[in-house]
This record gives C-alpha cells, sequence and structure tokens, in this order.
C-alpha cells in the first residue's frame, strides 16, 4: 500500500477585468447539462486528489505545459485546460468542447494565461470554492 499523495491546489484563471472564464463556462454547461456539470466536476475532484500522476483517459498533456481534462457526456467531449504552475498547485485556465482535436487557438489561450498567472499570480488567481459549492 502505497504513501498518500498530498492534495494538489487548485486556482482558476482570473482575468484582468475580474472574470473567471472556466467559472462562466461551467456555470453555463450547470445551467444547460446538470449531468455534464457533475462529471467535469468529478474530473476536477480528481485532479485535486491525484495530480501529476492522473493519466489517460482521465487527463492527457498537450503542449507548451498545458494539460486537458477529458470528461465525455452523451457523446459530448468536454476539455478542462489547465497547467502545473508550481509544486503541488494547478491553474485551470477554460473549459471548451471539442470536435476532433482541441484547437490550437484554445491551447494557446491556455498557455498565455499560464504564463500571466505565473508573472502576477496574485491578480490572476480565483481560489477553488468553484469545487466546493
Amino acid at each position: 500500500m502505497g504513501a498518500k499523495l498530498p492534495e494538489t491546489r487548485i486556482h482558476f484563471y482570473r482575468e484582468d477585468d475580474g472574470s473567471v472564464p472556466f467559472k462562466e463556462w461551467l456555470d453555463d454547461l450547470a445551467a444547460r447539462h446538470a449531468k455534464a456539470h457533475k462529471k467535469c466536476l468529478a474530473y476536477l475532484l480528481q485532479l485535486r486528489a491525484e495530480g501529476h500522476v492522473l493519466r489517460r483517459p482521465i487527463a492527457a498533456p498537450l503542449r507548451d505545459g498545458v494539460y486537458e481534462l477529458r470528461p465525455s457526456y452523451q457523446g459530448v467531449h468536454y476539455r478542462i485546460l489547465y497547467g502545473f504552475v508550481a509544486t503541488g498547485l494547478v491553474v485551470v485556465s477554460h473549459g471548451t468542447t471539442k470536435e476532433d482535436r482541441v484547437p490550437s487557438a484554445e491551447i494557446d489561450r491556455a498557455a498565455r494565461r499560464l504564463a500571466a498567472y505565473r508573472k502576477d499570480p496574485r491578480k490572476h488567481s480565483y481560489p477553488e470554492d468553484i469545487l466546493n459549492g
């Protein structure tokens, strides 16, 4: 029996104007598809519990330090883009749906947000209360 991994902290990226793209996406998803919303939250909780050791089919690396959580529900592939910005700390950029591959523009957006977070974590951080309520 292995040692329990320390929990990974999750922050959500906050824009300069104070908006939180992932929260807006998740709130919209909750209003339209409650079960898909619940599945996305479950994947985030698994990321919090397992961090770097989380692998396919739950999570996968994309490029430029951007990873994806990979929940699907009723044939719709939801993707939650995130990156590790410090030991035990994940920043979630945003969520999207995909047809074939995650569009390059979405990965680029996540990479820019992670870079902005690293420059000014206080300004670009929204705490993980999204997962608690």
